[in-house]
């Protein structure tokens, strides 16, 4: 049976800083604060081993830093996310809810932070709780929103659309081509997020205050992570270089560029998704998304595009929080970055954002669109682009006026074509349009 909790278990530190950062309400990350008790819980068995803390009490600290990183106790962090650039005050917070747990004799900085400094173990914290969300929320969710892309290529292979460039008609395409490139933007901002992991699992653990590794046991990071990996099944790797690691937060802005890159991608899909749904009788109406709710107040009967809506608005916000992060991650003075917290803040928020908008687009938008089969059949033999095809044998120009008489006359491109004195055996074989989609298969 889970315990309750006193309402405060921290302490003097915590509580100054509470009381000095009032600013926007929001605390750090749970993610983060359940990463601090994890780390934490390894590094008190790490320091048993190594023979500098006594085994009691380094397990009482170590069980204490477990449950805190299984969320029994997130409502024990409360400084706001807006803090001393460090995350000082979130790790003292830890440091001291841990010690009260632990119970008697177990201090808060000698105990509990031994072999540690906020600036190390802070970003490690951030770190971890990035790769984590990465590893386990996001790339899984891109994954099957790649994959019902996929699946909706191969149902909607064989419908012939007309292309459009520029927002105007151009040569026919399929339904199912379409979809295979939204498949494969997916697929490309999923690689583009896998191959930044190994610089996120690189964590400034053992550096301490400055990257030196003062007051700490020279094996202490190596088994701290080591733990830790066996623990999570996450890649956790030393730092390339320990003055890299301590003074810049390069890696997390390299992932903030690449979720900023999917959510690119995810716009223009679901921008062209609404549009192809636009209708359902003035405008494209070429395919119908799932219905899930009333699309409004007054106008009975109307759907909206809620999903892609969505998705948009989180892409908005993914790019502008890739921006803050930026900026964050610019201040790099000397032997410390000093905007993690709300690198931090932004980046998870990404992460939270984008793999939620990924479950949704997939389950309850791609994969239950419909082709609208006759509007799409209609459209591929309305597009006066079509005449490209005909270039080969009567040349553009002569194709420019097929087209600007077919335009000017309400007639289809053949007509128009035969009357300019172009056989029926080559418009048959020009004006194919489900041959125009594959012309290297003829």
């Amino acid at each position: 049976m889970k315990e309750t909790a006193p309402k405060e278990l921290w302490g003097g530190e915590t509580k100054k800083a509470v009381e000095n950062f009032p600013v926007s309400g929001e605390p750090i990350p749970i993610s983060v604060a359940r990463w601090l008790g994890r780390i934490k819980a390894a590094a008190a068995r790490v320091n048993a081993e190594l023979g500098l803390l006594d085994a009691d009490k380094a397990e009482r600290i170590a069980s204490a830093g477990d449950r805190i990183a299984a969320g029994e106790f997130d409502d024990q962090f409360p400084i706001d996310v807006f803090q001393t650039g460090s995350g000082t005050s979130s790790n003292m917070n830890a440091n001291e809810v841990i010690a009260a747990l632990a119970g008697e004799g177990v201090h808060a900085n000698d105990d509990v932070n031994m072999g540690q400094s906020s600036n190390d173990v802070f970003p490690s914290a951030v770190h971890l709780a990035a790769l984590d969300g990465l590893v386990h929320d996001l790339l899984p969710a891109l994954g099957r929103l790649a994959e019902a892309l996929d699946a909706k290529e191969r149902e909607f292979a064989d419908l012939v659309k007309a292309g459009r460039t520029h927002l105007m008609d151009a040569v026919p395409v399929t339904l199912g081509q379409e979809f295979g490139g939204y498949a494969a933007q997916v697929r490309q901002g999923l690689s583009r997020v896998e191959v930044t992991l190994h610089r996120v699992g690189q964590i400034p653990l053992g550096g301490t205050a400055v990257g030196t590794g003062l007051n700490t046991h020279a094996e202490f990071a190596e088994r701290v992570r080591t733990r830790l990996a066996a623990e999570t099944g996450l890649t956790i790797l030393p730092p390339a270089d320990p003055f890299e690691a301590q003074a810049a937060r390069d890696a997390l802005v390299e992932v903030s560029g690449a979720l900023k890159v999917v959510a690119v991608s995810l716009t223009k899909i679901a921008n062209d998704l609404r549009l192809m749904a636009s209708g359902p009788r003035a405008g494209l109406a070429e395919i119908v998304l799932p219905e899930l709710q009333k699309g409004s107040s007054i106008m009975p009967g109307k759907v909206n595009p809620v999903i892609p809506e969505v998705v948009t608005q989180v892409s908005a916000q993914v790019i502008g929080n890739d921006t803050a992060i930026t900026v964050g991650g610019m201040q790099g003075h000397f032997e410390l970055n000093v905007f993690v917290p709300l690198l931090a803040r932004n980046l998870l928020d990404s992460i939270k954002l984008l793999g939620s908008a990924a479950r949704l687009f997939s389950e309850k938008c791609v994969e239950g669109i419909q082709a609208n089969q006759e509007t799409l059949q209609r459209y591929a033999e309305l597009t006066l682009a079509a005449a490209a095809a005909l270039n080969p044998y009567v040349g553009y120009d002569k194709g420019s006026e097929i087209v600007r008489e077919a335009l000017s006359s309400g007639r289809s491109l053949r007509e128009v074509a035969r009357d300019a004195g172009v056989p029926d055996d080559v418009l048959d074989k020009a004006l194919d349009y489900r041959a125009m989609t594959r012309p290297h298969d003829r």
